[in-house]
């Protein structure tokens, strides 16, 4: 009996892999098969991503340190990748920061606003032109991005102008993109994420400011269940896209919120 054909690897590019949701999403793709170029800041982090692959013989991983604010690191990223893996055939666009925390919007420096714009938005627009690129030009042609969004790309927190900002901009990036990927079989999807539990939402585990004023703890769920979302995203033909999809803690104060 002959046995069954063994489906080619795919391939993905994961930006933020050092940790929280970035590491989660790696990790569940390199469980699932896929080779991964883990993209990030330090590569000392991106190492331990790595090495938490359970399995030996797992797909391959690169690590990569990246900045995603700077054109060159990110060519270089995807030079390498491509090296590499050859096809390219996702990429989730994660990498990000909050910023400065409880910084009324009269107080916030212009360098850190423009911190957050360049990380948050000038990033992922970067990576997403690189692997457009990449995605037109290979054969088969195609491939699918996935951008991390927010619950505050539809209701901010106190205090949060810049990250709301850049969130917000990130929607409006998700729909062009999606719309100019149609004639080369480019799907790109968001994903809004409410809580997961990652170093980001510590706080929110002592008290978090509300739209009242009061502190509040919040609840979070785990980042093993975005990830998952993420490859069903992910795995699915590209006939097939999930345009929007919000995860989020089930009794976190979002619906309602303010």
């Amino acid at each position: 009996m002959n046995a069954e054909p063994t489906a080619p690897s795919k391939n993905a590019v994961v930006t933020g892999a050092g940790s929280g949701i970035g590491r989660a999403v790696a990790l569940e793709l390199l469980g699932a098969g896929w080779s991964v170029a883990l993209a990030g800041r330090r590569e000392e982090t991106l190492r331990e991503t790595a090495s938490l692959v359970s399995d030996p013989a797992a797909p391959r991983t690169l690590c990569l340190r990246t900045d995603v604010t700077s054109p060159d690191d990110v060519t270089a990223l995807f030079d390498a990748a491509a090296d590499r893996f050859g096809r390219l055939d996702l990429l989730f666009n994660n990498a990000g920061t909050f910023g400065p925390r409880g910084t009324p919007v009269e107080d916030l420096d212009y360098a850190e606003w423009r911190q957050v714009v360049d990380t948050n938005l000038n990033g992922a627009f970067l990576c997403a032109q690189a692997a457009f690129r990449r995605m037109r030009e290979q054969r088969p042609q195609g491939g699918r991005i996935i951008n991390n969004g927010s619950v505050s790309a539809h209701v901010p927190r106190p205090h949060s102008v810049a990250y709301t900002a850049t969130k917000h901009a990130l929607t409006g990036l998700t729909k062009s993109l999606s719309l100019d990927g149609r004639p080369h079989r480019i799907a790109v999807g968001q994903i809004d994420i409410g809580n997961a539990a990652t170093d980001m939402t510590d706080r929110m585990r002592s008290g978090i400011l509300q739209a009242n004023g009061q502190l509040a703890v919040e609840p979070v769920m785990d980042a093993a269940d975005v990830a998952r979302t993420v490859r069903h995203m992910a795995e699915l033909p590209l006939e097939a896209n999930v345009q929007f999809a919000t995860v989020l803690a089930t009794t976190m104060p979002y619906v309602g919120r303010g």
